[in-house]
């Protein structure tokens, strides 16, 4: 039996095997809840507070500006509500792309029925929203904008760093959805002008159910839940410890093997390119593969059914997408290429291969040549 190719890790990813090792003894051996003051709970505070260390060292952030929370989803819902209530007293217009991921998206669909005025920004045909295009959307009244670092279905690295510097001398908050660039892109956050980043383990190798929020020093946050005093009353709830330990323990790997796996994955993704380019199928590449995550490749087949075309890869042994997980299932069109383009020949057809662990040049010419006899069969 051939062995199933997966190039779906922008979906999720599986579990390194150093990081569920580092893991396991907090699940059977170091049990103690991290706020009883017995042996027990200071053996997994300090797990708690390392790994809160190691990833404070990873993105550049001060310890106290890091909290751990379920998952990216909660990240960036605390950051998007924490922003717009805390300031809309000053004013209640806020500004996002059309392009974010749905834990942003509908973040801000909520806030509409709060009373907020959203401008949602469309991306040109590449992908991307320009500082310029943020900074001719702000009104007196805004007060918060969100832009994500690098798109989870076309990888198009947006420029975040710009853009929070202009907002920085405006005095509007700034936040960005950074939970797929943490895997190939260097942070210093601390010393950036960006207040709230939110970051995923599971993309990188790492255990489901563990985010990360980074808010700088002196932004607000309005917490989400209410209960205990855990993560200075900001996220209050037990923690996770199995799961945090595996976060930082993700965290440090990819931040020692980053430019490795970034060299890796820019080579899968050149490689299934040229096969394409010599084949006879007709292709779009979505996007500008100058300014785009190393390990994320969009590409449309206009005239083929994108069902037809997953449900045939996934028979012959290929795992890919046509876009977001959180979409999985749908037959409504990428919003994503919805909003970089009118073409519903490209729009409609959108497939996403994104590469991870365990993925070869063996496996980027077989998942290539499965894809253009497939695209041929159906074109």
């Amino acid at each position: 039996m051939k062995r199933a190719i997966y190039m779906d890790h922008a979906a999720t990813a599986p579990v390194d095997r150093e990081v569920a090792e580092a893991m396991q003894p907090y699940m059977t051996e170091m049990y103690g809840n991290p706020s009883s003051i017995h042996q027990f709970g200071r053996q997994t505070r300090k797990a708690v507070d390392d790994a809160k260390e190691t990833m404070a060292s990873a993105i550049g952030a001060g310890y106290n500006e890091l909290i751990f929370t379920s998952g990216g989803t909660e990240a960036d819902n605390l950051a998007v509500f924490s922003a717009a209530y805390s300031c809309r007293d000053q004013g209640k217009h806020l500004i996002t792309t059309a392009i974010e991921h749905h834990a942003v998206l509908h973040a801000f669909n909520h806030l509409e029925t709060q009373g907020f005025d959203v401008t949602y920004l469309k991306p040109d045909e590449y992908g991307i929203v320009s500082a310029k295009a943020v900074k001719e959307a702000i009104t007196a009244e805004t007060t918060f904008v969100s832009v994500m670092y690098g798109n989870n279905e076309t990888g198009m690295i947006q420029p975040v760093l710009d853009i929070a510097e202009m907002l920085n001398d405006r005095g509007i908050l700034f936040h960005t959805d950074a939970v797929q660039a943490l895997g190939t892109e260097s942070f210093d956050l601390s010393a950036s002008p960006i207040d709230y980043a939110a970051f995923s383990a599971h993309k990188i190798n790492g255990p489901k159910g563990i985010g990360l929020l980074y808010v700088k020093e002196g932004a607000p946050v309005m917490p989400m839940f209410h209960g205990g005093e855990q993560e200075k009353k900001r996220r209050p709830g037990t923690e996770n410890v199995p799961a945090i330990v595996g976060f930082a323990a993700a965290v440090a790997k990819v931040s020692a093997e980053k430019e490795t796996r970034k060299s890796r994955y820019a080579a899968l993704k050149e490689d299934m390119l040229q096969r394409f380019s010599a084949s006879a199928v007709h292709y779009v590449v979505n996007g500008d593969q100058d300014r785009s995550l190393p390990h994320i490749l969009n590409i449309s087949f206009p005239g083929v059914n994108i069902e037809a075309l997953l449900m045939n890869l996934d028979m012959d042994g290929l795992a890919v997408s046509s876009g977001s997980a959180c979409t999985a299932g749908s037959v409504n069109p990428s919003h994503v290429l919805t909003a970089m383009t009118d073409d519903e020949a490209i729009s409609h057809t959108g497939l996403r291969i994104s590469f991870g662990l365990g993925n070869t040049n063996e496996d980027a010419a077989a998942a290539a040549e499965m894809i253009i006899r497939t695209v041929k069969r159906l074109q």
